[in-house]
């Protein structure tokens, strides 16, 4: 039989946010749903479809986003996914099922820290249209209610203005600047350091 956990959210919020845990959709059953955007792990069944939106996006996302591009490239993404130390999501447009982006939490520790870094992106076809913005109230559920993670980390590079303007909406705090932080592209690259907790989340973010 199936069920449904329906979880009603802060009624500030625009769109109600609900758990499906069954009736899977291509290969992952929907973890969270907003009104226009569900969260779903990804399957080796969305390579096709991922790296040819990765494709399509190149350009989009240069030079903050390095997305998997080819069969090969996509299997070593889809292998850091171990649902221990990394979770891959998905967020799709409920009315058609399309990709418009992905979250990922990788870096996941436990106790006593119980945290995890965000990386994300939206592809260049649902870019500009608040599903990224909107669809991170069910990354938040899934993170600190089903993974039990109390602190969500993102590092941004300073020029990366879109990034920042999403983490300051959904309000991440900043935590400071550190010089050569990351190695991307060739060199060791700035970054600012930004973090939500499951206690200073805005609670039409957080829920209840």
């Amino acid at each position: 039989m199936v069920t449904y956990d329906r979880r009603p959210v802060d009624n500030r919020t625009e769109a109600t946010v609900y758990s499906r845990r069954m009736m899977p959709r291509r290969g992952s059953a929907d973890l969270y749903r907003t009104t226009r955007v569900a969260l779903r792990r990804i399957t080796h069944e969305d390579q096709d479809v991922f790296t040819r939106l990765a494709r399509a996006s190149a350009r989009h996302f240069q030079p903050w986003i390095n997305a998997p591009t080819t069969a090969a490239e996509f299997d070593a993404y889809l292998a850091r996914f171990d649902q221990n130390t990394a979770e891959g999501l998905l967020l799709c447009i409920r009315e058609t099922g399309n990709i418009a982006g992905f979250v990922n939490i990788s870096e996941i520790v436990r106790d006593p820290y119980h945290r995890g870094t965000l990386g994300y992106g939206t592809f260049a076809p649902s870019a500009g249209q608040g599903y990224m913005s909107e669809g991170f109230s069910t990354v938040f559920r899934f993170a600190f209610n089903d993974l039990g993670l109390h602190r969500l980390e993102a590092d941004i590079q300073p020029g990366n203005n879109a990034s920042l303007n999403l983490v300051k909406k959904l309000g991440f705090q900043n935590e400071g600047y550190s010089p050569g932080l990351v190695f991307i592209n060739g060199a060791w690259r700035d970054h600012e350091r930004w973090a939500i907790t499951s206690g200073i989340m805005q609670p039409s973010a957080a829920g209840p």
